[in-house]
């Protein structure tokens, strides 16, 4: 009869790794008493009942056969039930290649209970609460820094300062063309900055109640893929089919003069549709005058003078031209009110100082009277201090006793201030002066010397890139220097504007891209007075 005992299986004798063993060769300990993790797995006892024997190696081996992995790693402690814990290094790393921001949650806690790191790691630990208690220092400085941040926005506030007249006289002409039934048209007109936008966003906001029987139809131009698609956008906001043909414009102009309530088209950006012939700009103004029109056109855009330079036409007629309302540069008071009001929303001790607040106030109003500009320039300061306390957090011991207090705020100086406007206005004719050599091209400095001469003669701020090629080509045959052809002189405009001297609006025609000085023209003619050649170029004019 065969037999039924259990037969053994071979094992590979696989050599034990260093560790193991050391822990075979180490005597007993003395005041370890009882069995050894290894011996606290139990047989099965075969009565199904009561506690099983302690099983021996051989026993083991016999009942729970295991890879000759498993039986190696017995001896390394492998298969404890609880396994030691990693060394604290290993435990850190999880957060490693992870930047520590203000309001990151902090790392969840190590138990007070918890086990202490293994004897192999040297005894190093690292104290268990130093994260989180580092996590909150974060929070309660970086708190402060992100209202700040918040509130220094350019969305459109629930109230403008210094722009009571302007907003008043939009409020009055919605009121008397739209709630009134009469078609008309406004131009609004102001330097970037200066609130046009805000304003009337302000007053449909305000108004909202008031218009809710008309049709208000709202474009920003500068989406425009051409100005011929105004025609597109306005039909399928009118839910007309899709055209932009001479037929599309006949069904657009019968639909505006068809019964129906009152339609408002606001058009910002409205430079954007100047095309050869301004066909498409004296075409939206032209439907107001239409007999039974119910349209009431708002058009917004930097050029104060578009009236009078694009659409002459229209002043025929006095009493059907366009109403214009300018909005004049922020001064430095309006500024610092603006910058008063927007951090007073924050609680607590204010984090701009004043004299800073002032300064940058009174900076941006001698060069733009930008309030954007204002708030984009404090903005960063803001982030520049907030950058320097993380470093300084990260570096600095905790408090004693493992409870940070709630720490100061550092304030947004003067320095800081200076240094964020210096970026942002700073001397960009010399940005690439290297060792005191000046290494602006001299081709690059007739053509700004050009673009200023002809805004001087124009009396605008805004040149076409034709222009401004034809301009250039005059001043070089006046002083005997050679010139370069209009793509060239594309190239040269793209350069410029990559050193925030010139600013761009580029068109499909190249000829009709938009160009403009992004700095102040007596700040540019100051650093164009260095050289005897662009010196000349300047007093000499265009002849």
């Amino acid at each position: 009869m065969a037999s039924t005992s259990p037969q053994h299986q071979p094992t590979i004798a696989f050599p034990r790794r260093r560790s193991a063993r050391r822990l075979a060769a180490a005597p007993p300990s003395p005041a370890k008493s009882g069995p050894d993790p290894l011996s606290r797995r139990l047989s099965p006892c075969p009565g199904g009942s009561g506690p099983a024997a302690p099983a021996t190696r051989s026993d083991r081996s016999k009942a729970l056969p295991l890879s000759p992995r498993k039986r190696l790693g017995d001896d390394n402690l492998c298969n404890v039930p609880h396994a030691q814990p990693c060394s604290p290094a290993k435990r850190s790393k999880e957060n490693q290649g992870r930047r520590l921001l203000f309001g990151d949650p902090p790392a969840s806690p190590e138990k007070p209970g918890g086990p202490h790191p293994s004897p192999r790691c040297g005894g190093q630990e690292t104290p268990p609460s130093s994260g989180p208690a580092r996590h909150r220092l974060f929070r309660q400085e970086g708190t402060c820094y992100q209202e700040v941040k918040r509130v220094l926005h350019a969305a459109v506030p629930d109230r403008l300062h210094a722009r009571e007249r302007e907003t008043g006289v939009i409020r009055q002409f919605l009121r008397e063309h739209v709630r009134g039934r009469r078609p008309g048209s406004l131009y609004i007109s102001g330097a970037p900055g200066t609130g046009k936008t805000a304003s009337l966003s302000r007053v449909l906001l305000d108004c909202k109640d008031e218009l809710a029987g008309s049709k208000t139809i709202v474009l920003n131009c500068m989406s425009l893929s051409s100005p011929q698609s105004v025609f597109l956008a306005v039909a399928q906001e009118l839910g007309l089919p899709a055209a932009t043909s001479r037929d599309g414009v006949r069904r657009l102009e019968k639909q505006l003069t068809a019964q129906g309530p009152m339609v408002l088209l606001v058009l910002d950006e409205l430079d954007q549709l100047e095309s050869k012939g301004q066909d498409v700009l004296y075409t939206l103004f032209e439907w107001p005058r239409l007999p039974h029109s119910r349209l009431v056109l708002v058009g917004l855009a930097n050029a104060l003078d578009l009236m009078d330079r694009s659409l002459a036409r229209l002043g025929a007629r006095p009493a059907s031209s366009p109403q214009l309302l300018h909005f004049p540069p922020y001064t430095r008071e309006q500024l610092s009110t603006i910058l008063q009001e927007r951090l007073g929303q924050v609680a607590g001790d204010p984090v701009l100082d004043a004299a800073a607040l002032q300064f940058c106030a009174r900076k941006v109003s001698a060069v733009s009277g930008d309030a954007r500009k204002a708030l984009d320039v404090c903005r960063r300061a803001v982030e520049v201090v907030e950058l320097e306390v993380r470093n300084q957090t990260l570096l600095k011991p905790l408090p004693a006793g493992d409870s940070p207090v709630s720490p100061v705020p550092k304030r947004v100086g003067l320095l800081h201030v200076s240094r964020v406007i210096s970026e942002v206005f700073g001397d960009r004719l010399a940005a690439g002066a290297v060792g005191g050599r000046d290494t602006f091209p001299l081709q690059q400095k007739v053509l700004l010397c050009s673009l200023l001469l002809l805004a001087r003669r124009l009396r605008t701020r805004e040149v076409t890139l034709g222009k401004l090629h034809d301009a250039y080509g005059q001043v070089c045959r006046q002083q005997h220097l050679p010139a370069v052809d209009q793509a060239e002189c594309l190239s040269l405009v793209t350069l410029l504007e990559s050193r925030g001297v010139l600013e761009l609006k580029r068109a499909k025609e190249a000829r009709l891209a938009k160009v403009s000085l992004k700095m102040e023209e007596a700040a540019a003619e100051h650093a164009l007075q260095d050289t005897a050649l662009v010196g000349s170029i300047l007093a000499q004019g265009l002849r």
